[in-house]
């Protein structure tokens, strides 16, 4: 019988300070970061804290001045893609904070107390970017996009059914679908749509933009290498579902995503110049074989393990990626395929 999770309690003096599990476990609720179960989280979480930033710090005003020299089709794109970001990264706050209420890992805890307040900072930063090129109904349209574009709404439609259900009824089951579902979003989903604000700055438009897209991007990043350690780690402890039943499942979300991602980015790129829709499709492919790769897991497709739009990795910067035994939880570092410290250099 699946058992439900209950939500942990703040304070449980006299359980251990040291979480015993991430979820459905035991813990004092004291976090002391020099006695936690997982010690490279704390890595994580100061390179996480170590890229504060707001949207305010980004100038917006040649933006302003450039958004009507854009093509029609450029113009379409941009509201669109700000669209999609701002549908998905909305819930993503809500997921971190519903994420924490059921570790009962403190350290767990904090790190998406820091990944929550991130993601709001994304979400205003898609209103600060819009306010900045058009008027108050373009706004309001480009953020109803994720409740009335077709393409979008099937595009989303697992997300928002594998979300609800962990909300709904939370498991070690719906957590480990949820988590993979966000490194998705963290890892694969967003990456068509930085694409093509990079593509714009490399052409000298809308630079600002791309500025501001660098700085999520940069924090994605992150987020996307902290869930696939707590999926690895969480799997870990419950090895009940590290079986091949389960494993299958997340290798056909990730078939049925990529998918579903090149049908949206053909749907919003294929009229923009600049992006070779080929090589869009073979980047996402790449970006689904490092993700299944950063959580454990082989790739699933061949011929796709470099990326094939090089030139993206002049608008952000990579991290140092520490790969943790799917087992034993043992932390090692990956070791870099180049000296460029680029985008895909993982």
């Amino acid at each position: 019988m699946t058992t439900i999770l209950t939500k942990a309690k703040v304070l449980e003096p006299m359980e251990p300070n040291r979480a015993t599990k991430l979820f459905g476990g035991e813990a004092s609720g004291i976090l002391n970061w020099n006695d936690i179960k997982y010690p490279h989280f704390y890595e994580i979480r100061e390179e996480i804290r170590a890229q504060f930033w707001i949207a305010a710090e980004v100038d917006m005003t040649p933006d302003v001045k450039q958004f009507a020299t854009l093509t029609a089709a450029e113009q379409d794109a941009y509201l669109k893609i700000i669209g999609l970001l701002a549908t998905l990264d909305a819930p993503q706050t809500d997921l971190a904070a519903k994420l924490a209420d059921f570790t009962t890992d403190p350290s767990v805890k904090s790190i998406m107390a820091t990944v929550a307040d991130q993601e709001s900072e994304h979400n205003h930063s898609y209103a600060y970017v819009l306010s900045s090129v058009t008027d108050l109904n373009g706004q309001i349209e480009a953020f109803e996009m994720g409740r009335r574009d077709p393409v979008l709404l099937k595009r989303n439609e697992r997300i928002v059914e594998i979300y609800n259900e962990f909300a709904e009824t939370p498991t070690i089951e719906t957590a480990l679908k949820a988590m993979v579902y966000t490194s998705l979003l963290e890892g694969m989903y967003f990456y068509s749509a930085f694409a093509y604000f990079y593509n714009l700055a490399r052409h000298n438009k809308m630079v600002a933009t791309s500025t501001m897209i660098s700085f999520i991007n940069r924090d994605e990043l992150q987020h996307a290498r902290f869930i696939s350690e707590l999926f690895r780690a969480t799997l870990a402890e419950n090895p009940e579902y590290n079986n091949e039943q389960f494993i299958e499942w997340v290798y056909e979300q990730y078939r049925h995503n990529v998918e579903m991602e090149k049908e949206w980015a053909t749907y919003v790129l294929s009229d923009v110049e600049g992006i070779e829709m080929d090589d869009m499709i073979g980047y996402i492919k790449y970006r689904a074989n490092k993700m299944l790769r950063m959580m454990g897991l082989s790739e699933i497709y061949e011929d796709y393990y470099d990326n094939p739009m090089k030139w993206i990795r002049a608008y952000v910067d990579n991290f140092d990626g520490v790969k943790t035994d799917f087992f034993e939880q043992k932390s090692r570092q990956y070791t870099k395929t180049s000296d460029l410290n680029g985008f895909d250099d993982l």
